[in-house]
């Protein structure tokens, strides 16, 4: 009697201790925000923003401030799904992006379907080549372009659910879509481990009002800022009434910085970030990262830990038990320690490329193509230029690191970009070899 009461009470213990520990292998959301930068979340301290859900998961998880991407959607998607850089891939700028194969690259759902996953894209598919099928997931919902909302748009009149497109009725909302779909997906495979790529229309141009914008509204922008941190709010909660919160990382994080035609707005402490989207400075670059998995990320924590968006496939691998592409250079490093609050050797340094510029960033410097160091101490404000000849043995040190960086890394030994400089656009000879083909 005493040995059944005994083993009773032991598999008690057990099964509170399994009900209190998250699941080994989490499933996987990660939301990608649309030309928005750290200058739109109030977590970041942005002055003119305010997204109560998407601070709620830094509060409940860890915030990190140096996480870093290519300044377009095109290249930055690249290698936020390779986890390689561009002179890898050729993805260089955003009609180069379209150019790469399955057979050459592998990407995220792929390596985490080895691991048992079931996957899928929800929302933009950009630049990248073919769809998201061809590259491993296993549904999807996609649609043409950026910043699709409504049908009043000209590619806001269809959108293609597994290969199927589906019109887009008379005031139904693409996001309000999207949501839908990516909840069907979650709640068919609630019992399975899953990976959700979740790209949202928010908040590329064409920016129109959304379902709740007043008609005079002030600030159409702000409006869907606001929504979209409606719809993460939303989403979490179908996490929580599904009994999946414990069970399931999510990330939030940008595609590039904030368009220019908005980045006067985007301040943080009454000071605007230096450059924008498509531009080599912080505003280009830096992005909001937030990673919340109740019980392993730290509540509340902020982290400078130097994060280049090429980290999040072996992070990500890290965490499904998945092995990675071999005989294929796979530039990321895993933060997943850093994400369980553990002790870490953090990166010294990130790498970014958009065209023929790049550079490689530490803490308090930056070098680029061209042998220019930048003092980056009032980083992301501004960037200040340290002269060639300086005797300053810190920026000394700094060079000699960043270019050591550099040579081991030599972008001008992979794939040379070929388009106009911008990073926008394939060059003018290409251009004209299509526009002749197509006439």
């Amino acid at each position: 009697m005493k040995l059944r009461l005994l083993s009773l009470a032991l598999c008690l213990i057990a099964g509170a201790l399994s009900a209190a520990t998250p699941a080994k292998k989490p499933n996987i959301i990660f939301i990608l925000a649309d030309d928005y930068g750290v200058g739109e979340v109030s977590a970041y301290g942005a002055d003119n923003y305010k997204t109560p859900n998407i601070d709620a998961l830094a509060k409940g998880g860890t915030r990190y401030t140096h996480a870093y991407t290519p300044s377009l959607c095109g290249p930055s998607r690249a290698t936020i799904l390779t986890g390689r850089y561009l002179f890898r891939t050729g993805a260089t700028n955003q009609d180069a992006t379209g150019r790469f194969t399955p057979a050459a690259e592998t990407m995220m759902p792929a390596i985490l379907k080895q691991a048992g996953y079931v996957t899928a894209a929800v929302g933009k598919w950009g630049q990248l080549p073919l769809g998201p099928a061809e590259f491993g997931f296993d549904q999807y919902l996609k649609f043409q372009g950026s910043g699709v909302y409504w049908n009043t748009q000209d590619k806001g009149k269809n959108y293609t659910v597994n290969g199927k497109s589906t019109p887009l009725a008379d005031k139904e909302y693409l996001p309000d879509v999207m949501h839908r779909f990516a909840v069907d997906f979650i709640t068919k495979n609630h019992d399975r481990p899953f990976y959700l790529y979740y790209s949202l229309s928010h908040v590329h141009t064409e920016i129109l009002p959304t379902p709740d914008s007043k008609p005079d509204s002030k600030d159409v922008y702000a409006d869907n800022v606001t929504y979209m941190d409606k719809l993460v709010g939303k989403l979490v909660g179908e996490l929580e009434r599904q009994g999946l919160r414990e069970k399931t990382m999510i990330v939030f994080f940008g595609d590039n910085g904030t368009a220019g035609g908005r980045a006067d707005q985007a301040k943080i402490g009454g000071r605007r970030l230096d450059g924008a989207k498509g531009s080599m400075q912080e505003g280009g670059n830096l992005e909001p990262l937030i990673v919340n998995w109740p019980g392993v990320t730290p509540a509340g924590k902020v982290r400078a830990d130097m994060i280049d968006s090429t980290d999040f496939v072996p992070t990500f691998a890290e965490f499904a038990g998945a092995k990675l592409p071999e005989q294929k250079v796979i530039d990321g490093r895993s933060f997943a320690a850093s994400v369980r609050g553990e002790p870490t050797q953090a990166r010294e340094w990130v790498y970014l490329q958009l065209a023929k510029q790049w550079y490689t960033r530490e803490a308090g410097w930056k070098l680029n193509q061209a042998g220019e160091l930048f003092d980056m101490t009032d980083a992301p404000f501004s960037e200040k230029l340290v002269p060639a000849d300086s005797q300053d043995a810190k920026a000394i040190a700094a060079r000699k690191r960043l270019q050591a960086a550099l040579d081991q890394l030599n972008p001008a030994g992979g794939i040379v970009d070929d388009g106009d400089g911008t990073g926008r656009h394939a060059s003018r000879e290409e251009k004209r070899a299509k526009k002749k083909k197509g006439n």
